[in-house]
Parts: C-alpha cells; structure tokens; sequence
C-alpha cells in the first residue's frame, strides 16, 4: 500500500479539530495536573533521544540478552570499540546501562528492569505494528 500523501494527511486532520471553540477548562486543568516536571521532561527527551540511534538501539538488544564487554559489543553490532565505547559513555550518562569491572575488562548490562522492560515494549510494539501492516 502506497504511502498517504502528505495533502492527503494534512485534510485527514481538519476532521478531528474541535467543531467549538471553546476551551474545556477543567479537562485542561485535569491534563496540566498530570504533566511530568519540566526537569523530567528534560530527562526523558534526552532518554528517547539516545534511544533514536540504530547502534544503541542494536547495543540495548545484545545487552538484552546479555552481558558483554565492549570488544564483544563492537563484533557484535559491527563497529569499532571506539566507536562503541562513546556510545556506551553517552547511555551509561543517561542510565540506560551500567558496567561491571572485572579485571582488566569492563562488562556492560541494561541498567535495571526498567530499561529492560521499556526495550522490550518498544519491540513488542514494532513487531506488532509491522505484523499489523503485513497482514
């Protein structure tokens, strides 16, 4: 199926605006009051940022399954170790992994089950959108 043309999309929406003018007042006040902090919403754009790159994406889903070292990392999603290094830096920064020392090496892991479960709801939500779409 053709993607919908932007015009197409564009008249799509004139559908759904409000037939009144008028604000909801308390329906606004009930939204604003569920507004995460502004400090929050910083973080959080800074989490889904991180998450919009495919090699830390392809990073979170070997660590999904596992624990690696960045030698391992970097066969594993197919660039250089400096390469993975500097992406590990920036998501150990944001908390989305965590490293444990042994020896000489270090060995990275999703941070806590909140990352783990935010990974494999976004993925459960891809792959079904994709089945959705195929079938």
């Amino acid at each position: 199926m053709a993607r919908p043309r932007k015009q197409d999309q564009l008249a799509a929406l004139a559908d759904l605006s409000c037939e009144e003018e008028l604000v909801h007042v308390d329906a606004v006040r009930a939204a604003r009051a569920t507004l995460p902090a502004v400090p929050a919403l910083a973080a959080l754009g800074d989490l889904f940022a991180a998450l919009g790159d495919p090699t830390r994406l392809r990073i979170m889903a070997a660590l999904a399954e596992r624990e690696l070292c960045v030698c391992d990392l970097a066969a594993t999603v197919g660039h250089s170790e400096s390469a993975v290094s500097h992406h590990l830096r920036l998501m150990r920064s944001i908390g989305l992994v965590r490293a444990r020392r042994d020896g000489r090496l270090a060995y990275y892991a999703l941070d806590d089950a909140h990352v783990t479960a935010l990974y494999g709801q976004a993925l459960a939500h891809i792959r079904h959108q994709i089945s959705e779409d195929g079938s």
